[in-house]
């Protein structure tokens, strides 16, 4: 390996550096390659590794248990009738009960300050499994498919349609320092924050990348990429009716397709909400790669274990 990566977090999609993020997904090609070919990995043999999960998921839940067992570690589940953060004890002081006992910890939570307090006081790696202000691992695993796909990611026009949630921040960071042009169209007032867009604009002055933002649905001509999550997030559900409405006119469907005026592929992080911002017929189409990468959760973040635990 190029760059020791042993003792850091993934608390932020900034957090690596070109070369680091590269590393990651050469590792993960290499033990995709192992996993299907029956290779032992146990690269972690006899290491631990606590999950907070203030958030139930089925990815993130077994891609990391499963990673971890795959690289010969051990991962225990801490919901929220285990651990509740900032409440039945401060953040801080789990953080140091954990790191005491673990060798790393991987966290879903609601506040990203959580996963910054963990990471902050805990001693060991901590991994940020999804917050609401970011969701690293999967903007890792996302550009890693692309590759797989397109063998590059320098040039290659991303296009990300829907509401500017923790998953659209983290592409747009993770885009724009890897070169890959990214074009992002929310509706009005539910775009990517403005701090998010600051860092990105840094980065992407440094790597030649493309960025765009727009409120109209039918920007999407030249995508490579179309790209689409659920227009409510967890925590959002008391505005699931009136987001349905504002969200509508940015389903990805056929006629989306065809206006790009190209063959992209189409992804989305999961769960979908099929006739609401996907079509079926997308979803299970030729195009779709949303499985690929909903399985790359797997391989990415036993990268992402291999090398920080």
């Amino acid at each position: 390996m190029a760059v020791s990566m042993r003792g850091r977090s993934l608390v932020s999609s900034a957090d690596f550096s070109i070369e680091e993020i590269w590393q990651v997904w050469e590792l993960a090609a290499d033990l995709k390659s192992k996993q299907k070919t029956g290779q032992p990995h146990r690269m972690l043999e006899g290491k631990q590794m606590a999950m907070i999960f203030q958030k139930p998921s089925l990815r993130t839940q077994v891609s990391f248990e499963t990673g971890m067992s795959q690289l010969g570690g051990h991962a225990l589940f801490l919901g929220p009738e285990h651990i509740q953060l900032g409440k039945r004890e401060s953040t801080p002081d789990v953080a140091r009960v954990l790191g005491r006992m673990v060798d790393g910890i991987m966290a879903r939570v609601f506040a990203h300050k959580d996963v910054e307090e963990l990471a902050e006081y805990a001693g060991v790696p901590v991994i940020n499994g999804l917050s609401d202000a970011e969701h690293p691992c999967q903007a890792l695993t996302d550009l890693f498919t692309i590759y797989e796909r397109k063998r590059r990611v320098e040039g290659i026009n991303l296009t990300y349609i829907g509401d500017g949630n923790n998953v659209a921040a983290s592409l747009l960071l993770v885009a724009a320092k890897m070169g890959m042009n990214i074009t992002l169209i929310s509706p009005d007032d539910y775009e990517v924050k403005a701090a998010y867009v600051q860092k990105a604009r840094a980065d992407a002055a440094i790597s030649g990348t493309r960025l765009q933002f727009s409120n109209d649905p039918d920007d999407v001509a030249g995508s490579d990429v179309i790209y689409t999550d659920t227009w409510t997030s967890m925590g959002q559900e008391a505005e699931a009716e009136k987001r349905k409405k504002i969200f509508m006119p940015y389903q990805v469907n056929k006629q989306m397709l065809k206006q790009t005026g190209s063959n992209p592929i189409v992804m989305h992080c999961l769960p979908a909400h099929r006739g609401q911002e996907i079509t079926d017929d997308v979803m299970d189409g030729e195009n779709s790669v949303v499985f690929e990468q909903a399985e790359n959760r797997l391989h990415v973040q036993k990268a992402l274990m291999a090398l920080l635990f």
